[in-house]
């Protein structure tokens, strides 16, 4: 069955891949963001894997222009039927070298840009009794890591304020579904075009992975919206269930590692574009792909992700296999038990 999907922040990294494995299908894609460069770009890439693709310059930010956005998508294509909500800011620094302007930025785009998309998408979705939203959350929001704390604290709020939304649609009996797809370190644009205070380079902490492993993820929870949410890639199962264990320990640990670990050894330039105000592709005309700076040390594939798309077979894997450790040990035991000592043999005649 052909989709209408519309997709924020699809100039670039998670948003730009799941675009083409949408369009790979022959859905219909609405490529919503600021940049016009990505989006022409992304409309191409769209078309070429066999979509029809609508690109809007929208900033999620702002309600208004998200509402005209999802209005040129009926008009284009008709009932909307999967919204992703994708897009994100962030600065890199400690708290106190933020400003309060840079602050209220960060978080209008990350939480209120997912407020303004899911509020929209619920206003064409209810009436028909239809549609999936997939928030592309972060194993930062339930695990905080310094000098991301305006980024860590909308992702936070992302999930608290889906959750919300779930248990309303769910006590409405809406067959509207909404689940969040947990990402961990992804090789996107984000890291070259970031706003950042760090001394060196920021880049994210391995495990990396391509965007196209995301997208590959949202892809699934919009098919099986019936979850809560989904982890993509071992490194966020570990840090949530890490988190949920041992919080203070994890806290002493990202103060001693945290720093080091988010930035390059090579230092940065105070002076370089960044897109916290505006779109760095519409300040140089040139089209940043999805992919960032790390295609030598990011994976392509993730053998968690599979299990999380494959619950009753990884269920019956480790069921089988501490059934199989279970019968071992029993049987080391019987071999070991006293008075079962083996005969011994007579003596061999010459």
């Amino acid at each position: 069955m052909k989709q209408t999907v519309v997709i924020t922040g699809a100039s670039a990294g998670i948003g730009r891949a799941t675009a083409r494995l949408f369009a790979a299908r022959g859905a219909d894609v609405v490529l919503v963001a600021r940049g016009q460069a990505g989006l022409d770009a992304a409309a191409r890439e769209v078309e070429a894997a066999g979509g029809r693709a609508l690109a809007v310059p929208a900033d999620t930010a702002d309600h208004q222009q998200i509402d005209a956005a999802a209005d040129a998508a009926q008009e284009a294509f008709g009932q909307i039927d999967v919204w992703v909500n994708v897009a994100f800011a962030s600065v890199f620094a400690p708290f106190t070298e933020i400003t309060p302007q840079e602050y209220e930025r960060v978080t209008q785009v990350t939480y209120l840009g997912v407020v303004n998309g899911t509020r929209t998408a619920l206003a064409r979705m209810l009436p028909t009794d239809h549609g999936t939203i997939v928030q592309v959350g972060s194993a930062l929001g339930s695990r905080a890591v310094p000098l991301q704390s305006a980024y860590c604290g909308a992702k936070h709020a992302v999930n608290g304020f889906t959750s919300s939304v779930r248990t309303e649609l769910i006590h409405s009996g809406s067959n509207v579904r909404i689940t969040v797809a947990q990402m961990p370190a992804v090789n996107t644009p984000q890291f070259s075009w970031v706003l950042s205070r760090l001394p060196h380079r920021p880049q994210p902490v391995p495990p990396i992975y391509q965007p196209e492993v995301a997208a590959r993820s949202v892809l699934y929870a919009a098919d099986h919206p019936g979850r809560k949410q989904y982890y993509v890639g071992a490194s966020t199962a570990l840090t949530i269930l890490a988190n949920k264990i041992a919080p203070g320990l994890i806290d002493r640990y990202l103060a001693r590692t945290g720093f080091d670990s988010q930035q390059t050894a090579e230092p940065d330039n105070p002076n370089r574009p960044h897109n916290l105000w505006y779109p760095v592709d519409s300040a140089d005309g040139h089209d940043h792909g999805a992919h960032g700076a790390f295609d030598d040390q990011a994976h392509d594939r993730s053998a968690q992700m599979w299990f999380s798309h494959h619950p009753g077979l990884a269920s019956g894997l480790a069921l089988g296999t501490a059934l199989g450790a279970a019968t071992a040990l029993a049987g080391s035991r019987r071999l070991r038990r006293p008075g079962r000592r083996r005969p011994p043999r007579p003596a061999r005649r010459s």
